[in-house]
């Protein structure tokens, strides 16, 4: 009896939208293999992992693009690399795989243009060079630069425009991603407000509790801030970044900035109660040009 072709979609899938699906289906159609797994990644606790949402939150959204597919009995979830050893590495979940179910399935791998350059970085890189078909599809800006015996480059796979880090900041937005997601995705992401702004402030308020000197955390939450108009709040937290990296470019630009609009902010609120320029001028250090475009 032939055994199973399965190719192995490895991601975060953080979140999964219309252009991984588009690449399985690809991959069923051009008879690649008999189903597709799309393995989530789970959290590494030796990353940084604020951005990333729940192994359980991811999974469901998964399972929903999957059911919505052309081929819903071959493009399957996987949540493989939940049960083993953390940190996940890619070649301990080829062993497992290959170890338990190596006599009924034949495993492949996708991967995009920008990853497979990465590979010889790889734990244990030519065990997963040497043991299992490529299958490469193209990235815009990532020209494949490396490539083995087995590697197959898939030149016309389909491509997207976008990207899961460009869904998360259109959610941050307060923008429709149904476009990129589908209806069922962006119906869970709804329903959890993932990645909304209000979202992203309790997840890093949580990651400086645990790391609260983690400059960067404090950057992101700043920006939040800012994007609320909380100038004080914003500023608080860029003045920390810099404080605990003072050589970090981006703390004292955005520090900066959120001077600066706050101190506009403040002139505008004075200059609307009727308060005399001379007034603002003095508590803001703006000249009457200044107030006068505010």
């Amino acid at each position: 009896m032939a055994k199973l072709r399965m190719m192995l979609f490895f991601g975060s899938f953080n979140p999964v939208h219309k252009g991984h699906i588009a690449l399985a289906e690809y991959a069923v159609e051009r008879g690649l293999c008999d189903q597709v797994a799309m393995i989530i990644s789970p959290h590494n606790p030796f990353k940084q992992s604020w951005a990333q949402a729940a192994e359980t939150d991811r999974l469901e959204m998964v399972e929903a693009a999957c059911k919505a597919s052309k081929y819903p009995e071959q493009i399957v979830p996987s949540i493989i690399e939940f049960l083993l050893e953390k940190p996940s590495y890619t070649v301990n979940t080829l062993r497992h795989l290959k170890e338990n179910y190596g006599s009924q399935m034949e495993f492949s791998i996708l991967m995009g243009s920008g990853l497979i350059n990465q590979l010889p970085r790889w734990r244990d890189a030519e065990e997963i060079i040497k043991g299992f078909d490529i299958y490469v599809y193209p990235r815009p800006g990532h020209p494949m630069e490396f490539s083995t015996e087995r590697t197959t480059f898939l030149e016309d796979a389909p491509q997207c425009s976008f990207s899961s880090t460009e869904v998360r900041d259109a959610l941050e937005r307060g923008e429709s991603v149904e476009t990129m997601v589908g209806e069922d995705v962006a119906r869970y992401i709804r329903s959890k407000a993932l990645w909304s702004l209000g979202y992203k402030l309790t997840v890093l308020n949580t990651a400086i509790s645990h790391s609260p000197e983690d400059a960067e955390l404090y950057i992101e939450r700043g920006k939040c801030y800012f994007r609320q108009n909380e100038w004080g709040s914003a500023i608080n937290d860029f003045r920390k970044a810099q404080q605990l990296a003072p050589d970090m470019e981006e703390a004292k630009q955005c520090l900066e900035m959120a001077e600066e609009r706050g101190v506009k902010n403040v002139a505008k609120s004075m200059k609307t109660d009727g308060v005399d320029y001379a007034v603002i001028s003095k508590y803001t250090n703006l000249t009457n040009a200044e107030i006068d475009k505010l």
